[in-house]
C-alpha cells in the first residue's frame, strides 16, 4: 500500500476543525468552499443558538434516543420534542447548503460528530447525572450514535455523489474520562474513570458502523493516541500547541497516523493579524524535523488546520486563517 493510499485527502490539503462565527450558513459554505477546495468541511454554527452547537447537533444524529433541553442542558428525553425538531431542521437546511454549494465537488469532504465519550460526558440521564455514570446507558448511547453516524454520512454522500465522505470525531473529554477527571454534578466527586479497552472497543464500534475513514478531535495535552491509532482512527487532530510530549506523537505518526495539526491561533494575537501561510509552513515544518521524519511525507500525511473550532473568532479573522491553513498546506507540498 503506497502512502497516498494511507490517507483519504490529497497532498497538500487544509481544512477547519468545524466551527465558524455568525449565523448564515450559506455564507459560511461558501467560505470553506472557496478557501478549503482540497478538503472542505460541513461548517457548524454555534452562534444560532440550542441545536446548532456540537452537542445538540449530534444528539439529533441519535436514533431511537431523543434528546431535549432542561435547564440550559442536554438530557435523554422520553419522545422527540421541539428541540430534537430544531436540531435535526437546522442540520437538513445545512446539508442542502452543503449540496447547492458544492454540487459538482469530487473530492474528500469532512463531516464532524463529538464522540461517544464526549457525547456521554454532556448529556445527562432523564434522572440526573450523566450518561458516563452509567456504562450500559454508555453501551446504548455509542449503538445509537453509530446508526446515526452511518445513516448521516449516507445522506451526505447521497447529496454530493461525486465526494468521498471524511467523519471527524470531537473528543474532547475523552483524556478526562479515561483518567477520571471527569466532575459530578455536585463538583464534589468525580466519575470512575473508562477502562482503556472498553473505550477502544466502543470507539471502534463507531468507526466501524459509519464505514468511512475516521479521524479524531482531541484538543488536550494528553491524547490517548495509540487508542485512537487501534480504534480505528486513521488520523488525529490535534492543538500542537498543547503538545507536551512529543514521543508519542511520533511512534503515531511512525505507525501510519495521519495527523491534522493545529497550528493557527483561534483568536488573533495582541498585534490582531492573523498568522501568515510561511508562519504556519514553519510550524509544521519544525515539529516534522523534530521527529525526524523525512521531509517528502509531510505534505502527505498532514493536513494544515487551525488550533480548533473557530466560533469565538471574528468573521474576518476567520476567513482569514483558512485562508493561511490553504496556502500554508500548499507550501508544504510544493517544497
Amino acid at each position: 500500500m503506497t502512502r497516498q493510499q494511507l490517507w483519504p485527502w490529497p497532498a497538500g490539503a487544509a481544512t477547519g476543525i468545524g466551527s465558524l462565527p455568525g449565523t448564515d450558513i450559506a455564507e459560511a459554505q461558501r467560505i470553506v468552499v472557496g478557501e478549503l477546495p482540497a478538503l472542505p468541511h460541513l461548517p457548524e454554527l454555534p452562534a444560532r443558538g440550542p441545536g446548532a452547537d456540537l452537542i445538540g447537533r449530534t444528539g439529533g444524529l441519535l436514533v431511537e434516543l431523543p434528546v431535549e433541553l432542561y435547564a440550559a442542558r442536554w438530557r435523554i428525553a422520553p419522545r422527540p420534542g421541539r428541540d430534537l425538531r430544531r436540531a435535526r431542521d437546522l442540520l437538513e437546511r445545512d446539508l442542502d447548503q452543503l449540496a447547492e454549494q458544492a454540487e459538482t465537488y469530487a473530492g474528500p469532504v469532512k463531516v464532524q460528530a463529538a464522540g461517544p465519550f464526549t457525547l456521554a460526558t454532556a448529556v445527562e440521564l432523564p434522572i440526573g447525572g450523566r450518561l458516563l455514570r452509567d456504562p450500559g446507558a454508555v453501551r446504548e448511547l455509542t449503538a445509537s450514535l453509530a446508526e446515526g453516524l452511518r445513516l448521516h454520512v449516507e445522506a451526505v454522500a447521497r447529496r454530493l455523489p461525486r465526494a468521498s465522505v471524511l467523519l471527524q470525531l470531537d473528543e474532547p473529554s475523552l483524556p478526562a474520562a479515561l483518567a477520571g477527571r471527569v466532575r459530578t454534578e455536585s463538583g464534589l466527586g468525580t466519575y470512575r474513570p473508562v477502562d482503556t479497552t472498553v473505550a477502544r472497543s466502543l470507539l471502534s464500534e463507531v468507526i466501524t458502523a459509519v464505514g468511512v475513514p475516521t479521524v479524531v478531535h482531541c484538543c488536550a495535552s494528553d491524547v490517548p493516541l495509540e487508542l485512537l491509532r487501534t480504534a480505528g482512527a486513521v488520523g488525529v487532530a490535534l492543538d500542537l500547541a498543547l503538545l507536551t510530549d512529543l514521543d508519542p506523537l511520533g511512534e503515531a505518526i511512525d505507525a501510519g497516523l495521519g495527523l491534522l495539526a493545529g497550528v493557527a491561533p483561534t483568536q488573533p494575537p495582541s498585534a490582531g493579524r492573523a498568522p501568515t501561510s510561511a508562519q504556519l509552513a514553519d510550524r509544521v515544518r519544525g515539529l516534522w524535523d523534530r521527529l525526524g521524519f523525512p521531509r517528502r511525507q509531510l505534505a502527505e500525511q498532514v493536513v494544515v488546520t487551525p488550533a480548533c473550532g473557530l466560533a469565538g473568532a471574528t468573521p474576518e479573522y476567520a476567513r482569514a486563517v483558512l485562508t493561511a491553513c490553504r496556502d500554508a498546506g500548499r507550501r508544504l507540498h510544493e517544497e
